[in-house]
């Protein structure tokens, strides 16, 4: 039997939380990061039907530019390595934007597989993650 590497990664969902005390919230984003290869990926989806069910007053056009800290190259934590820029991005808010808690995975893959795979493999999981949690 072929031994297989194990790949740590991270993800935790963005939410978007009208009413703070309520807590009901809609997935906006998702954020998957991968310490050993240096890898992270971060992408928004705002469903203006969604929201408006959720809260008929929200500000899409606020929300847009809120959620734009998680995407833009010029976040406050750029320069960090990967892993402190995905925990400082991640850390839990009182705010309307919000990060589910942080869930750990296992990527198995042969010992040979070339880098430029796996991170071609992380983002097809960053794909279904995506399709399944966000969209």
């Amino acid at each position: 039997m072929e031994e297989k590497m194990r790949t740590v990664y991270e993800y935790c969902l963005l939410r978007y939380v009208p009413d703070i005390e309520r807590g009901e919230f809609v997935n906006v984003g998702l954020m998957l990061m991968c310490k050993r290869y240096r890898w992270m990926r971060v992408e928004v989806h705002i469903d203006e039907a969604r929201l408006q069910v959720l809260s008929p007053r929200c500000d899409v056009k606020r929300l847009r530019v809120q959620l734009g800290v998680f995407t833009r190259g010029d976040v406050p934590a750029r320069d960090l390595p990967v892993e402190e820029r995905y925990r400082w991005m991640a850390a839990v808010k009182s705010a309307v934007i919000q990060t589910s808690p942080s869930h750990p995975g296992l990527l198995l893959t042969s010992p040979e597989t070339p880098a430029a795979e796996v991170r071609t493999s992380l983002d097809n999981l960053f794909d279904t993650l995506f399709s399944r949690l966000v969209k």
